[in-house]
């Protein structure tokens, strides 16, 4: 972790390819509870550098075509030195919002997703800065408490005293890392912070440049080729600190909308909770036919219809496929554990009313209601998984 922290502060331009290899080596053998991006598909980043011939923009690590490839996957394996990699698909969603994401960035423009909460920007944000950078953890969390100085830059105070203002005293934020060596930033739920550290990206978006009025001429620094900000905002907190106009026309706006198809939210369950086992080390396998009936359960309480026509009052919750995920890998936790490693329906509708009653009290009684009409239906004409799952409605109290 220590060489990580080096490599973001290396000075003039950014570390070079194999320092980025060296650091993800390092990290991969230390036990993360969140491996980075980088990291996790460090082998998948290899092969495409490896076997990349496409146009790039000055000091990206990748193609838009090969970034393309990392986020969306290949249909064949790609042969290099180290052997054969197939590409996995890591973001189901719309495709072509990817590809204009990519074009963004290419540009002088910042990009902004934007969506329901769960939709998936973060991990998106993650990806593209992994592949164009090398890094995706160049990040500003915003926060309700986030300073302009968490954003640009701050002293130590002890060499500012003993030595004055200079480099040395400058503690670099995400954003000067970024300028300073030509990566991405990543400034997450922007919406969060107030309206004033908002705007101190204004002239860093416009004209790429970033003055330390305290090193005099020495304190204005040029943006190095590569750098850009994305920013990930949720519709749900639109007017807590509404972005200026001034602000959004430094972005280009993409909203990412939540999935659409049950069978492709099935996908994204089984291959989110795979990952989560995997490095939790719980050696147990997903049931497809419990994330079946939990994808078909969000997708009918978010669309307010279910697959039999049967209209339904939504919750005011957030249903999207992250809280999904989230209730499935709590219960089979809990199985692992407690139980005898496998999906207790019981804990999983426990679980899914602690998901689904956390901001509405009332929204426990329209899942009632959900389970009183269209599951029942199901009960009785599926039976098996369904019949179990009405049965455990004793818990939604």
């Amino acid at each position: 972790m220590e060489l990580y922290i080096q490599y973001l502060r290396l000075p003039g331009c950014r570390a070079a390819f194999n320092q980025c290899e060296e650091r993800a080596r390092i990290m991969e053998k230390q036990k993360l509870l969140r491996p980075p991006v980088e990291v996790r598909y460090r082998e998948e980043l290899e092969a495409l550098r490896a076997t990349d011939s496409g146009k790039r923009p000055e000091n990206w690590l990748l193609s838009p075509r090969a970034v393309r490839t990392f986020i969306l996957g290949s249909k064949t394996p790609i042969e290099y030195e180290g052997g054969a990699v197939t590409i996995g698909k890591k973001y189901f969603g719309n495709d072509a919002l990817v590809e204009r994401c990519i074009i963004t960035l290419a540009g002088n423009r910042g990009l902004m997703l934007v969506g329901e909460p769960g939709t998936a920007k973060t991990m998106l944000s993650e990806l593209l800065s992994a592949a164009i950078s090398g890094v995706s953890t160049n990040t500003i969390q915003g926060t309700a408490g986030t300073t302009e100085d968490m954003i640009k830059y701050s002293w130590n105070y002890a060499l500012l005293l003993a030595k004055g203002p200079s480099r040395e005293a400058l503690v670099p934020s995400p954003l000067y890392v970024g300028m300073e060596q030509g990566l991405l930033t990543r400034f997450e739920e922007i919406t969060r912070t107030p309206a004033e550290v908002q705007d101190s990206l204004i002239s860093v978006l416009s004209d790429k440049v970033l003055n330390v009025p305290e090193l005099g001429d020495e304190g204005i620094l040029f943006a190095r080729p590569g750098f850009n900000v994305i920013g990930t905002a949720n519709t749900r907190d639109k007017g807590v600190n509404e972005m200026s106009s001034a602000l959004k026309r430094r972005f280009n706006f993409e909203t990412v909308m939540p999935v659409r198809e049950v069978a492709l939210e099935k996908q994204i369950i089984l291959n989110e909770v795979r990952s989560l086992a995997a490095e939790s080390h719980i050696d147990m396998p997903v049931d497809e036919d419990v994330a079946q009936l939990l994808a078909t359960t969000y997708h009918e309480l978010r669309e307010g219809v279910s697959s039999m026509g049967h209209r339904i009052d939504s919750p005011s919750a957030v249903m999207s496929t992250a809280e999904a995920v989230s209730v499935y890998y709590q219960t089979m936790i809990g199985g692992y554990y407690y139980g005898d490693e496998s999906m207790d329906v019981d804990s999983l509708v426990q679980n899914l009313v602690g998901a689904l009653s956390k901001e509405n009290k009332e929204d426990l009684g329209r899942v009632k209601d959900y389970f009183n009409t269209v599951i029942k239906d199901k009960a009785s004409k599926d039976g098996g998984l369904w019949k179990q799952y009405y049965e455990a409605r004793k818990w939604l109290k």
